[in-house]
């Protein structure tokens, strides 16, 4: 399954075959500590810029609330930045809203989620109505994917 790449992931790739299987690049270790560089300035401008389910889960569980775990919101890992992530239980939460029903977003998504699962963590994905109308159930379900 071919996956489109945008200019900025074009001029990162060497003269290689192409393209590349999904995830992979060719970087030298330059381009390596660049692409860290703009994806941890990337989380800092998504954690300024939460939706307002992001604001609601998110303050249940900061400051290990929930279960006395640590959850870290917007962080890289890979080559994503994931919405919430506790990285002592492998557990990812992502909150999604209306666009990911669009064409090919949820193609995009559950590639995510392979990668993601394929790396060891349980990722559990729930919409913004969710969030919004149920947060005690949606905190339940994260509560039993903790145990």
């Amino acid at each position: 399954m071919a996956r489109s790449v945008n200019s900025a992931e074009l001029s990162l790739i060497s003269v290689h075959e192409f393209p590349l299987p999904f995830g992979e690049r060719i970087l030298s270790e330059g381009q390596k500590r660049i692409m860290k560089g703009n994806k941890a300035r990337l989380a800092r401008e998504l954690r300024q810029r939460q939706t307002e389910a992001e604001k609601t889960l998110w303050a249940s569980l900061r400051n290990r609330q929930l279960e006395g775990v640590k959850f870290r919101r917007q962080q890289p890992v890979g080559h994503y930045i994931v919405d919430f992530a506790s990285f002592e239980s492998r557990i990812i939460v992502e909150i999604d809203g209306g666009q990911h029903n669009e064409r090919g977003m949820a193609e995009k998504d559950s590639e995510r989620t392979i990668w993601l699962k394929g790396e060891g963590y349980h990722v559990l994905r729930f919409w913004n109505n969710d969030v919004l109308k149920n947060v005690d159930g949606v905190l339940e379900v994260i509560r039993e994917a903790l145990r």
